[in-house]
């Protein structure tokens, strides 16, 4: 039996949204706009809802189709200053990265734009330890039909997704496969599952499962 982890991004890999908050304030200033100053708060409060949504939100006042445009040149300036700035990483990632590789095939799904988890992987030098990615970017797919994706991809026979929101136990349910909640993260889960109070504790938690 093909046993795979896939993670999300935000919340249970890395925290970005210093950095995400930077890169969109600048980008937004260098096109004119006379706006507030994006803040890590307010990207916080919108990881991991799906890129449309996320416009949505941050650039309500905004018509449809000129939120859209700024998502995007925004999205382009995130991907480009984390390949050079990178986030905050959880402690030990790498060394947990290491030893879960030993046992399991690991990936990522995230809502994220096309190119902000290839920017991950390319700052910290980890492409080494994954398979496979995807993201709402590269298909427009609701992140439950890119977790599936990616089991069926990849030949998994069976699956964690691991996660901090509500929002990926919901994405997870739909996919047909296992959850384990990253509770350092950004959110709370309305369901008892596996608690990962530390990214190094993996796997640990694992081999009880």
């Amino acid at each position: 039996m093909k046993t795979g982890l896939i993670f999300d991004m935000d919340g249970t890999l890395w925290d970005s949204s210093e950095n995400v908050s930077n890169a969109w304030t600048e980008k937004v200033k260098s096109l004119g706009y006379d706006r507030p100053p994006i803040t890590k708060e307010d990207i916080m409060g919108v990881m991991g809802l799906p890129m449309d949504k996320l416009a949505d939100i941050i650039f309500s006042d905004l018509p449809k189709q000129e939120r859209m445009e700024l998502l995007q040149v925004c999205g382009d300036s995130e991907n480009e200053y984390l390949r050079k700035h990178g986030g905050e990483l959880y402690p030990d990632l790498e060394q947990t990265l290491i030893r879960l590789r030993e046992k399991y095939p690991l990936f990522i799904v995230s809502n994220c734009q096309s190119g902000y988890i290839e920017a991950f992987l390319e700052h910290y030098g980890f492409g080494k330890y994954f398979d496979d990615i995807e993201c709402y970017g590269n298909n427009l797919k609701e992140k439950g039909d890119n977790i599936a994706l990616i089991a069926e991809r990849n030949g998994l026979d069976k699956a964690y997704y691991i996660g901090d929101i509500q929002g990926d136990y919901d994405a997870t349910m739909k996919a047909g496969y296992d959850f384990i909640h990253a509770s350092y993260g950004f959110g709370k889960i309305d369901h008892t599952v596996p608690e990962l109070a530390r990214f190094s504790d993996l796997p640990e938690l694992l081999e009880t499962l």
